[in-house]
């Protein structure tokens, strides 16, 4: 009974989300903070689905100014959860086809977010040049996963090095974000479903630009992420440590 509940008090709270989204979009399309505040909405929403989230930022990490954010990316609960910790002046980058879901696929487009054919890799290489580009005309931020998809308990993923090509070509650095493990965390059934710690990190500046150049700062930013998630997840009661030795394993 109490997961029907969370689902249609989820359910409806994204409907009234992406309604309120669009009227805003339609005052100010693509504006710059759009994408924060549907964010925001959607990111309140962690206590229904009962799991404590606690943001940390290091001070002035947000007057950096234009940033590329790296971030780990889990399960579907991170639209509620991980979405909170998303600061002004930032957008993120999705597939193309997203636009074609009724309501939300429009907001998503309107807020600002960039869309990509990630089907087409020269279509895809071209993005980056473009996201690059946006990041200095729109003095805006981008959110990426460079997992490329949800771990889905398997561990930190391997990086793919686009986000750290955007960052390279624009010319501003990476922040990492790093979200506690949540694989199995949250159970629809009950109430409380545990804590769960963001963290941002330092900005790391990419100063060999080129191409092993880039990719060996996409493997640092993966050994730091790594080393981080472990440790936040043993603070929040939820030990990252089976999925770091299988991952380890894997890699061997």
């Amino acid at each position: 009974m109490l997961a029907i509940l969370r689902i249609l008090t989820l359910a409806l709270s994204l409907v009234l989300t992406t309604f309120a989204s669009l009227l805003m979009c339609i005052i100010r399309p693509f504006h710059r903070d759009n994408v924060y505040f549907s964010a925001h909405m959607v990111g309140n929403l962690s206590p229904v689905v009962g799991v404590d989230v606690e943001i940390r930022k290091p001070e002035g990490v947000e007057h950096t100014g234009p940033v590329v954010y790296v971030c780990n990316h889990q399960n579907s609960y991170d639209i509620f959860t991980v979405a909170a910790s998303l600061p002004k002046g930032t957008v993120s980058i999705g597939k193309k086809s997203l636009k074609w879901i009724p309501f939300f696929g429009q907001m998503y487009w309107f807020t600002g977010n960039i869309l990509i054919d990630r089907a087409n890799r020269s279509k895809a290489h071209n993005t980056i040049a473009s996201a690059a580009q946006k990041i200095k005309e729109r003095n805006i931020s981008v959110w990426l996963f460079p997992e490329g998809t949800r771990s889905y308990g398997r561990g930190l993923l391997p990086f793919k090095t686009g986000a750290f090509h955007t960052a390279m070509q624009a010319g501003v650095p990476i922040v990492p974000v790093c979200v506690s493990n949540s694989h199995d965390m949250v159970d629809l059934n009950r109430w409380k479903n545990g804590k769960m710690i963001i963290e941002f990190l330092p900005p790391i500046f990419i100063h060999d630009k080129s191409k092993e150049g880039v990719r060996h700062v996409a493997n640092n930013t993966h050994e730091l992420m790594l080393a981080k998630i472990n440790e936040l997840s043993i603070e929040a009661g939820n030990p990252f440590n089976q999925l770091h030795e299988r991952q380890q394993a894997e890699q061997n």
